[in-house]
């Protein structure tokens, strides 16, 4: 199997970021590798150096949840557990990436939303539309963690793919620290289809 180049990683903008949960640093990057493009934000907090291995979220980009609140999907909940969890400890990174519907993009999301209306799971509806359960790609993360100079991270995620992705790019996880939402009636099957379908280790 040819491996994939390594992207070619670009910081674009470097800016203090006051909000409500602390004061950030907020970093802009593009991603090139290939035929492939991509952006990412980053929030860091605190000196990453100092102490043992920061604590790391890699976050997919969810309009409908991270903007508009949503209750279908966990990911607004899992921003705030992860934003929270670093303003906490006074030092780690979010990675904000531009992956919307898993990589489906935000259209295809909401056409997924439709045919989950009629009865599919979330893997069923991206099938139908012609995709795959999850597009993502991690490489952009990966480039942006060795820019940091980061050796060891704990990973905020319940994604065993993250975890793996983290390694592939030459990234230590010390730690998988669980990222769970409440359970409510209106993501609880959501929730379901990423275990039982997806693997993802919701304790």
């Amino acid at each position: 199997m040819k491996k994939s180049p390594k992207p070619r990683l670009h910081k674009v903008a470097e800016a203090d970021f006051p909000s409500q949960f602390g004061a950030f640093r907020i970093y802009g990057f593009e991603g090139k590798w290939g035929d492939r493009a991509e952006e990412a934000v980053v929030l860091k907090m605190g000196d990453l150096a100092s102490g043992g291995p920061p604590l790391v979220r890699i976050h997919s980009q969810c309009l409908t949840g991270d903007v508009f609140h949503s209750l279908r999907c966990d990911c607004r909940a899992q921003l705030e557990i992860a934003l929270t969890r670093v303003a906490g400890e006074g030092r780690g990174l979010l990675i904000y990436e531009h992956q919307e519907g898993r990589g489906i993009g935000l259209l295809n999301k909401l056409r997924a939303y439709e045919l989950q209306d009629q009865g599919a799971d979330t893997v069923e509806a991206n099938e139908r539309l012609g995709f795959g359960s999850d597009l993502r790609n991690y490489q952009l993360p990966g480039a942006i963690l060795q820019y940091f100079g980061l050796r060891q991270v704990r990973l905020l995620s319940n994604n065993p793919e993250k975890v793996e992705a983290v390694e592939r790019a030459g990234v230590q996880v010390t730690e998988r620290v669980p990222c769970l939402a409440d359970v409510v009636d209106t993501r609880k099957a959501y929730l379901e289809t990423k275990r039982d379908r997806m693997g993802h280790l919701l304790e």
